[in-house]
């Protein structure tokens, strides 16, 4: 009986090829989004099911404030993604402990870090315009777990920085 298991390097591929996509897909609509909002406020606001009200400017302001930033997360996670593929390439070929890979390491992290960070302004603008009339609802929260996973890929890229250079240098003395 021989069952055969899909390469999870493959898969990890054609997974991370699907998810870039959406991502610059999710940017474009939001892009979208935003300029609706601007070209036709009032149906975007009942979409968005925001009624009018005494606040309700401040919260429109606040909701395309949201949709900048969402803009501006795009390339961050597009960064992410796309590293993290050539990461996936790097192992494909059996020669995952350069030199690039540490750098990738080191972009990623600077790009998560810049996506929390990102997260916490979304969570500090839907906290100043709400109200108990007009609350924003956004599902914001501190995640320490987020936070070590960025100290932790910066810890990486230097085991990977150290690893590589004593790789290279093995490979001199032989």
């Amino acid at each position: 009986m021989d069952h055969s298991y899909p390469d999870p390097l493959a898969l990890s591929r054609r997974v991370l090829r699907a998810v870039i996509a959406l991502n610059l897909l999710m940017g474009a609509l939001i892009l979208a989004l935003l300029i609706a909002s601007l070209v036709n406020e009032p149906w975007v606001v009942r979409a968005l099911g925001a009624g009018p009200s005494p606040g309700s400017s401040k919260l429109i302001m606040a909701m395309r404030l949201i949709m900048v930033l969402g803009i501006c997360a795009t390339p961050f996670v597009h960064l992410v993604l796309t590293r993290l593929l050539a990461i996936v390439d790097t192992v494909s070929v059996g020669n995952p402990f350069i030199v690039a890979n540490a750098e990738r390491l080191k972009t990623i992290a600077w790009a998560l870090l810049t996506l929390e960070l990102m997260h916490f302004a979304v969570g500090i603008v839907a906290k100043a315009v709400s109200s108990a009339v007009d609350e924003m609802h956004i599902d914001w929260g501190f995640s320490l777990t987020r936070w070590l996973a960025v100290l932790m890929l910066f810890v990486l890229a230097r085991v990977f920085e150290q690893g590589a250079r004593m790789r290279e240098d093995l490979e001199g003395t032989i």
